[in-house]
């Protein structure tokens, strides 16, 4: 046990807890400039991620107004749009957009059958990362 008062063992201990919380702080530092970037670019392939309508099993379907995948040429069914959606079209047509070169009616068909994607089916990672929330 050491007889040294409150003040003289903070001065004795002071030098390692300075290099301590030096050491923690460039660590803490540099996790924050590694995640930043990370983040930034997660988000931006998320962005640019595609979603085919219908994915390629189902290429040459039509697509139903609520979403579902039915033969070519069925009556009230929309045909494929051409080309996948970027995710940026699709997150904003879920917040009241409109998917581009698509009617009123064939966006919400096109959106309704991308609401409907399950796991294993193309362009589902897609839309499962456009549902995480963002930092």
């Amino acid at each position: 046990m050491s007889d040294d008062t409150p003040e003289q063992a903070d001065r004795k201990a002071s030098p390692t807890a300075t290099r301590r919380a030096l050491m923690v702080g460039a660590v803490t530092a540099s996790a924050v400039l590694s995640v930043r970037p990370a983040l930034a670019q997660t988000t931006g392939s998320v962005l640019n991620c595609q979603i085919p309508v219908p994915d390629t099993a189902r290429a040459g379907s039509y697509i139903a107004a609520d979403g579902k995948t039915v033969a070519a040429g069925t009556p009230g069914a929309f045909a494929p749009p051409g080309a996948p959606f970027r995710g940026e079209d699709v997150r904003r047509a879920l917040t009241g957009g409109q998917l581009p070169n698509a009617s009123g009616d064939a966006s919400r068909a096109y959106l309704n059958y991308i609401r409907r994607l399950q796991r294993g089916q193309g362009g589902f990672t897609c839309f499962a990362s456009l549902q995480m929330p963002r930092g």
